[in-house]
């Protein structure tokens, strides 16, 4: 089967010029302060993923269906009520999972999805637990999908 022809691609547009539009305000400047956690703990630059996702690294994937398709290793978006955090590595073992659940009962207020976290404001959450969210799951991606 031939890869999945997703919507959401790497594309060159400027990452900056797409914080810039953020709204409200205060989310410009938090965004900020993400890329430079996300490229501190990645060592990658951000890139922009369709119109409005900020990503570090990516990954190709294959089901068992045969679908495969490649995506952003990391990364978030800024939107306007929530930022958006993308974490997939935490569901590669059960151990990682509940490594990932014990650390959300610690940082403080978010919501979570089947692989995002999303978080109100950055001052909200305590952002040593977010490093370490982010590390945890930069080093299973990085374990389940080898460069």
């Amino acid at each position: 089967m031939a890869k999945a022809d997703l919507k959401t691609k790497p594309t060159s547009a400027d990452v900056e010029a797409f914080i810039a539009t953020a709204e409200p305000e205060r989310r410009r400047e938090e965004a900020r302060q993400l890329i430079d956690l996300f490229r501190r703990i990645t060592g990658e630059q951000p890139k922009m993923w369709g119109d409005s996702i900020i990503g570090f690294g990516s990954y190709d994937y294959k089901y068992a269906s045969g679908r495969e398709g490649t995506w952003l290793r990391t990364g978030f978006s800024p939107r306007k009520a929530k930022h958006s955090l993308y974490l997939m590595g935490a569901y590669c073992t059960p151990d990682a999972q509940a490594e990932q659940d014990r650390l959300f009962g610690l940082l403080g207020k978010h919501s979570v999805g089947k692989s995002c976290l999303y978080i109100n404001r950055l001052e909200q959450v305590d952002v040593v637990i977010l490093e370490q969210l982010i590390s945890n799951n930069w080093a299973l991606m990085n374990e389940r999908y080898p460069a």
